[in-house]
This record gives structure tokens, C-alpha cells and sequence, in this order.
């Protein structure tokens, strides 16, 4: 089986290290990326842990459902934690992911909650999402410590919501932030007269892209044709922070979700959104103009999306979003490694420099 271990150089980043401390170090436990777009906010999430000073690995889990795959990962990564001996492990999502995670060893185990994994999930089929929730509730009961990206995920957890900790994924404010819509057109090779709206459907089943269309439909028939964006997943990532900046508009519909990064990208490069009231959404737009919560009919959502398009606006959410930059959630997640017990007790002799 084909190794999917990442290893990341330990650099002195802003972590304070105390005499005779070493860097902690992180074993993050992932699913297989389906895609170009999949599981690159985790990628970043661990970049910027790495840049902040902890000492990453990343395993990325071969299958979540094929049982021989499945043992053969157990043993693989009970191999990696041996050889790594990692202070915490941290789960990215739930399900299999987090089961096999807290089957692994007797270590710490921090499990993220991101939305699919206690969200309904109706493309999953109904016999794997019950498996799948069931899986996510009880790693729950073993988890060191739980973080959860919306208030509304917390609420979805049978027990041990007094171990949570609501922390948004962050934003990489390197890559999305405000730049002139002109000029990244003509980059792109997009007209300038373009009215164009980006839509995330890498689960066009949850997204609702059905009812995505629907509206544009609408919206069309209110202010003329419009360029409609699909991102199923394939685009490549390095594009998307261009692409946010050159729309007039990001479109959401989704039935479920936890703390959709799309949105909060589009915020920081001051992209309007126009979206139904799913996950920490509401919470997101506020005070962000022009931007809109609609419910999730059709002709509501394609009259705002042709209000939008009609102001030909950039909205204000860059400068009410930094506290969701990479680097700040990062902090609060290396407070969260430090509040388990025992990892302040981690001491070795360092050298004094000569």
C-alpha cells in the first residue's frame, strides 16, 4: 500500500517554548483527499500550526470503508504513532476517520467536527450515514478534547459537549484577500461586462445544486444572462482566491453545513454572498453589506441574487474577518493542545547555546 504520511520540518514559529521545552508534536489523522479541492483546508489548517512552531505529521486515512483497507490502516497508523510518538493526535472529522483515530492508541485525541460527519448527508446513502454518525458519537465519548466548527455542530453531539470548543477552520490570508476585480478578469480571460456567480458543489446533493439553478434561472429572467460557476472540486485550489476576486457574487444553498470555508473565503477577498441560513452562515454575514440571508426558495434567492448583481459592489467582509485569519485560529488551537493534561509537564534538556 502506497504511503500517505506527510512529514513536515519543525520550524521556530510563534509558539513560546519554555527553557528545556521541545515543540509539541501532531499527528493529524485525515481522510484520503476525493479530489483537487478536497481537504485542502485541512492542509492549510496544519501549514499554519507548522508555521506557528508545533511539529506536524499528517496521515491521510486510505479508506473509510472497506474493511480490509480499514485493518490494514489500523495497523499503519498504530506503526506511524510508534514511530512519530506524537503528543496529541488529532482527528480531522469524524466518522472512521475519528473511530480509527481513537482505536489507536492511548495518547490524547483532539476530533474536529466539520458538518458531514453529525449533518445529514442523503448522497451518502441512509445505511452509511447512520454508521457514520453512530462512529462520530462515540469517538466523542474517547476525545481528550472536541472542537467544533459552528455552534450548530455542538448542538448536533449526543454528549460531552462540555469538553467542545467552537473554532472555525481559519482562512489563509496569504492567498484570499481583496484585489482588483479588472485586473484578475483580464487574467482569467473573463469580459468585463460578465455578470458571474461562483457556486461550491462538491456534493451537489447536500449543496443543492438543483435549487442553485433554479434561482439563476430566476435571476436571469430579473436582470439578464449570467456566467454561472460551478466548483465541483476540480479547479484547481490556487485558482479559487482569483476567481473570488474577478465574481460579483458567491452563491449558497446547501441543506447542511458546519462552518463552510467558501463563504469565509469569499468574505475575505469582499466577494457579496447571497445564502440560505445553513451552519454558522448567519453568524458569518453579519454586518457584511452587501450580502443576504434568504430562505431557501428559489424565487427569493434568484431576486437577490439579481439585487446583487444589479449594485455591481464589492462587500466590506475583508476588514470584518481578520479574527478568522489562519494565524489567529491557529492560536486558539494551540491553546487547546496545551489545556490537556499532562502536555505543560513535557520537558527535555535543551543545550544553552554556546
Amino acid at each position: 500500500m502506497a504511503c500517505t504520511v506527510e512529514s513536515h520540518l519543525v520550524r521556530s514559529g510563534a509558539v513560546a517554548l519554555r527553557k528545556g521545552e521541545l515543540p509539541l508534536r501532531v499527528l493529524a489523522v485525515t481522510p484520503q483527499p476525493s479530489s483537487k479541492a478536497s481537504m485542502v483546508h485541512v492542509a492549510r489548517q496544519v501549514a499554519s500550526l507548522e508555521a506557528a512552531g508545533v511539529a506536524c505529521q499528517t496521515f491521510r486515512l486510505a479508506s473509510r470503508t472497506s474493511p480490509r483497507i480499514i485493518v490494514c490502516e489500523w495497523r499503519r497508523l498504530r506503526r506511524e504513532i510508534q514511530a512519530f510518538q506524537p503528543h496529541i493526535v488529532h482527528a480531522h472529522y469524524g466518522t472512521m476517520t475519528a473511530f480509527l483515530a481513537i482505536l489507536s492508541t492511548t495518547l490524547p485525541v483532539i476530533v474536529t467536527y466539520r458538518g458531514s460527519d453529525l449533518n445529514p448527508n442523503r448522497s451518502r446513502g441512509w445505511l452509511r450515514e447512520a454508521v457514520g454518525t453512530l462512529l462520530s458519537q462515540i469517538a466523542a465519548l474517547r476525545a481528550a478534547r472536541i472542537i467544533c466548527v459552528s455552534n450548530q455542530l455542538k448542538g448536533k453531539l449526543w454528549w460531552r459537549q462540555d469538553r467542545v470548543s467552537v473554532i472555525p477552520t481559519g482562512v489563509d490570508t496569504t492567498l484570499f484577500y481583496p484585489r482588483d476585480l479588472h485586473e484578475v478578469r483580464r487574467e482569467l480571460g473573463w469580459a468585463e461586462s460578465e455578470r458571474v456567480v461562483l457556486f461550491n458543489a462538491g456534493d451537489p446533493v447536500c449543496k443543492r445544486l438543483d435549487l442553485a439553478r433554479a434561482a439563476i434561472q430566476f435571476a436571469e429572467s430579473l436582470c439578464g444572462s449570467i456566467r454561472f460557476i460551478v466548483l465541483d472540486g476540480n479547479v484547481a485550489p490556487g485558482l479559487i482566491p482569483s476567481m473570488m476576486n474577478a465574481a460579483n457574487c458567491l452563491l449558497l444553498t446547501s441543506d447542511w453545513e458546519g462552518s463552510p470555508n467558501v463563504v469565509k473565503e469569499a468574505l475575505a477577498c469582499n466577494l457579496p454572498v447571497v445564502s440560505v441560513d445553513a451552519g454558522d452562515v448567519r453568524e458569518r454575514l453579519e454586518r457584511v453589506q452587501p450580502s443576504v440571508i434568504v430562505s431557501r426558495d428559489a424565487y427569493e434567492i434568484g431576486k437577490a441574487i439579481s439585487d446583487i448583481l444589479r449594485q455591481g459592489q464589492r462587500s466590506n467582509g475583508c476588514e470584518l474577518g481578520n479574527a478568522l485569519s489562519s494565524a489567529a485560529i491557529s492560536q486558539q488551537i494551540i491553546s487547546l493542545y496545551r489545556s490537556v493534561k499532562g502536555l505543560h509537564k513535557i520537558k527535555v534538556s535543551i543545550p544553552e547555546p554556546a
